[in-house]
């Protein structure tokens, strides 16, 4: 090993974290200056600075270990962020695009005919999924705070990730639900104005970039040794 024990380390620790960005930084820059500090503490007592980085290095652990204790921490807070973004967007989402329908289409039974009873459950069920979804995220975010001390990270980061997962499936199912009904019913209705095509497409990249969210923390909590 050479002198630069300290920069091999660091790029392969980086080399296994998955989550934020910033949050991973944050993590490296800490490892760093403390590997540094006992460097430095260690040239202090008389050894040279590549025996130095290497007590340093065996005396903070094994990369693998270390960076198991890092992930497990990267994946709770990635899952947190993202249940905070489905209890707050959701809702907002849901009653942006009501809002809209109601001035731009009318209510759900201003159809030409009655539409079947059924539709009219689907229709609820997806005026509702928004909700659950949003509940979902906050029953899991309050059932964090309780659990964070008491049980470990890796549990935690794959209650997060699992809730943050269901919570999208929940509004997915919803939409796809109400749209292969509606195009069994009254396919004419597909066919939207452009305010609600537009609002059809936003809610859309919407739920794409929560789930995109959600898969991305359910990675990084299965990582987790």
């Amino acid at each position: 090993m050479g002198t630069d024990v300290i920069d091999r380390y660091m790029a392969d620790l980086g080399a296994r974290l998955q989550g934020s960005r910033r949050h991973v930084r944050d993590l490296l820059t800490e490892t760093r200056d403390s590997l540094t500090d006992a460097t430095e503490a260690h040239v202090g007592r008389g050894l040279s600075e590549q025996e130095a980085q290497e007590r340093a290095v065996d005396e903070f652990g094994p990369v693998r270990e270390i960076a198991n204790e890092y992930q497990a921490e990267l994946a709770v807070a990635y899952g947190t962020r993202t249940l905070i973004w489905l209890a707050v967007v959701l809702p907002l989402m849901h009653m942006a695009w009501e809002y809209g329908r109601m001035l731009v289409i009318g209510p759900w039974q201003s159809f030409d005919t009655i539409p079947p009873s059924w539709y009219l459950l689907v229709a609820k069920a997806n005026d509702l999924a928004s909700g659950v979804a949003s509940g979902l995220a906050l029953v899991a975010l309050v059932l964090g705070r309780v659990l964070a001390r008491r049980c470990e990270a890796k549990l935690l980061a794959r209650l997060t990730a699992t809730v943050a997962v269901g919570a999208v499936g929940v509004v997915l199912l919803g939409n796809l639900s109400i749209i292969a009904a509606t195009a069994h019913v009254d396919p004419a209705r597909l066919v939207q104005s452009l305010p609600m095509t537009i609002a059809s497409a936003v809610s859309w990249i919407v739920i794409v970039r929560l789930g995109l969210l959600a898969r991305r923390s359910l990675s990084c909590a299965t990582i987790v040794a």
